[in-house]
């Protein structure tokens, strides 16, 4: 199973929400490359980069942080936030991401999320985040009535390379992830399921490798940066 140090930005700097509250931010570094640095120096294969301020302006904001991320990093990047159309998809692939997660649009314009699977074969994830199981749009202030697991399904045919599924009420909580929901929604569909959300310890990276759901990885942001978990021996327990 792959972890995925977060990288989360808002006005330009690596941070940290508690339940995506964009006014409960905290800062933990303001140079995002050089954090990206440090992560991948540790051993990391992945990193997950998050455009907070894009997510809730429906177009990219932070993207001098991130060209500067995958100029000082030679490990492959997903990225999502704000990425709602074709053209955006491209200019950011072309950059260099190995792989975009599309999450409003998933709900809102479904339709692009399958032309772009098939136009970029691996590149494109489905970024499904919930509370109750019921999912949220547009940086998490907009409910829904979708289901979640209802529409991970519906790109099961798609080409999709992954979902990305992130229970928000865990999300900076430090209280453990959702590990009954997640294994649920991956044993539900064949398309690999990432878990995010309130993984807070090894224990917790160690529950979503173990629940039996062939989990494809887990994110870990801010018990990575209070140092909650410890990434080069997560990865060794990951790997073994």
């Amino acid at each position: 199973m792959i972890l995925y140090p977060a990288i989360d930005l808002k006005d330009g700097q690596a941070v940290r929400l508690l339940r995506g509250d964009m006014d409960k931010a905290t800062v933990f570094n303001d140079d995002p490359a050089a954090q990206a640095r440090a992560f991948v120096e540790a051993g990391c294969q992945w990193l997950h980069l998050v455009d907070l301020n894009g997510a809730f302006e429906g177009t990219p904001v932070n993207a001098g942080p991130v060209d500067a991320i995958l100029a000082a990093c030679d490990v492959p990047a997903q990225l999502g936030g704000g990425i709602r159309d074709m053209a955006t998809i491209e200019t950011w692939l072309t950059k260099g991401l190995a792989r975009v997660i599309l999450g409003t649009v998933a709900v809102e314009n479904p339709g692009l999320v399958r032309d772009a699977a098939r136009a970029f074969p691996g590149k494109i994830a489905v970024g499904i985040d919930a509370r109750g199981g019921k999912v949220a749009t547009r940086g998490w202030a907009e409910e829904t009535d979708t289901d979640a697991t209802d529409l991970a399904k519906s790109f099961e045919d798609d080409g999709v390379a992954a979902i990305i599924y992130t229970d928000i009420n865990r999300d900076g909580a430090m209280q453990g992830p959702n590990i009954e929901a997640t294994a649920a929604l991956a044993r539900a569909v064949s398309i690999p399921v990432i878990a995010s959300g309130g993984v807070s310890s090894l224990e917790d990276l160690i529950a979503l490798r173990d629940c039996g759901a062939g989990l494809n990885g887990a994110i870990s942001g801010r018990a990575l940066y209070d140092g909650a978990i410890d990434l080069a021996q997560a990865l060794t327990a990951l790997t073994a």
